[in-house]
């Protein structure tokens, strides 16, 4: 009996649904020096994003279930999305509109860039008023609408982890059956006032899926407050948005920071094994990703792949740059897979020591 040559049985096993590992051989030759990144950096001007949002508000006159959501696609991802987790995009709704009650399995996030305190997110239930620059959370399987009471449109940046949830196939999708769902009026019995510093003693505490609003104004003076710290010479001064609860990330699979880059700051170049999109709150600058330079304004939008060098520059001499910016952080360390060359701790530096004054002034018992 003649032997069979290692291509003819492996084309006999690929017949019956079968692989031999010794194929795999080559795919780890290919994977040697780390992952390959997904997708290709790209930005979205804010001077093209925004007339095409008024023109949607003509030609969808009423937009019902939809969303007038223009979501931002990486040119460098066959599938879609605007990283290989992530979608962002914005949403734009008119005076006195709604944008039709609805839950998914897809976690998803508001950053609003144009608002007022009569519009409103609704999330289970509970109304998150959205002033500029506010974080409205709404958490997968969570009830949520949009609610215009103004007489001007109304612009936020949404950001949803599609991508992995995609990928996982659990894509879960439901109409509330009304435009907005009942409402809560009585702020005592609100999840978000158990979020604070004092909560309930007879309540189960409850830690994730809740409505949640980061105001702006209440984030604005911590990040001006910690403006003279060390920061991150990869990052400049960032903060992440805690989920108030745990003390950990925004969601279990995203984690949104805000981030502070001095006049003239240029930070070093860094990459990790996680993506993110940004959102230029204020400031003009740039980012180079590997050899590539996103030039950025007020409003634009921009992605970075994952395992990719980047750092970022302020361009103004005189005025601070600041960046939105949503990352899957926490699904890498959820698994172990988080990695960052050069090798540094997201959260390796000591708070500043304290005063020697301080240190040595007795203590008064109470």
């Amino acid at each position: 009996m003649v032997a069979k040559t290692l291509e003819e049985f492996d084309a006999e096993l690929a017949r019956a649904h079968m692989r031999g590992q010794w194929q795999y051989d080559e795919l780890l030759v290919q994977v040697i020096g780390g992952p390959k990144p997904a997708g290709v950096p790209y930005i979205w001007k804010w001077r093209e994003v925004y007339p095409r949002l008024v023109e949607a508000c003509e030609v969808i006159a009423e937009s019902f279930t939809a969303r007038r959501n223009i979501s931002f696609l990486n040119p460098g991802l066959a599938r879609g999305g605007t990283t290989h987790t992530l979608l962002m995009g914005m949403q734009m709704i008119k005076p006195g509109e709604v944008a039709w009650a609805h839950r998914h399995t897809i976690a998803a996030l508001r950053f609003v860039v144009q608002g007022h305190p009569q519009a409103y997110t609704a999330v289970d239930g509970e109304p998150c008023p959205m002033e500029d620059y506010d974080l409205i959370l709404t958490p997968q399987w969570t009830w949520h609408d949009h609610v215009n009471r103004t007489e001007a449109h109304v612009i936020w940046v949404d950001v949803l982890d599609l991508g992995f949830v995609l990928a996982l196939n659990v894509p879960f999708y439901e109409t509330y059956g009304e435009a907005c769902q009942p409402e809560r009026r009585v702020r005592g019995e609100f999840v978000q006032q158990r979020a604070g510093v004092v909560r309930p003693v007879w309540e189960r505490p409850r830690r994730q899926n809740f409505p949640f609003r980061y105001a702006w104004r209440e984030v604005e003076p911590v990040l001006r407050e910690m403006a003279e710290q060390p920061g991150s010479p990869y990052d400049g001064v960032v903060l992440e948005y805690v989920n108030p609860m745990t003390g950990g990330p925004t969601f279990p699979t995203m984690s949104c920071w805000i981030q502070w880059l001095r006049p003239g700051e240029e930070t070093k170049a860094h990459r990790h094994t996680s993506s993110a999109v940004y959102f230029v709150v204020r400031g003009e600058g740039k980012t180079i990703v590997g050899d590539q330079e996103l030039e950025w304004e007020q409003h634009d939008c921009f992605a970075i792949p994952n395992w990719v060098w980047h750092r970022h520059v302020n361009r103004s001499r005189e005025r601070e740059a600041i960046l939105f910016s949503v990352n899957d952080i926490p699904i890498l360390q959820a698994f172990d897979l988080y990695r960052e060359e050069p090798e540094v701790s997201l959260h390796g530096m000591e708070p500043p020591p304290v005063p020697a004054e301080v240190a040595r002034r007795p203590r008064v018992s109470g």
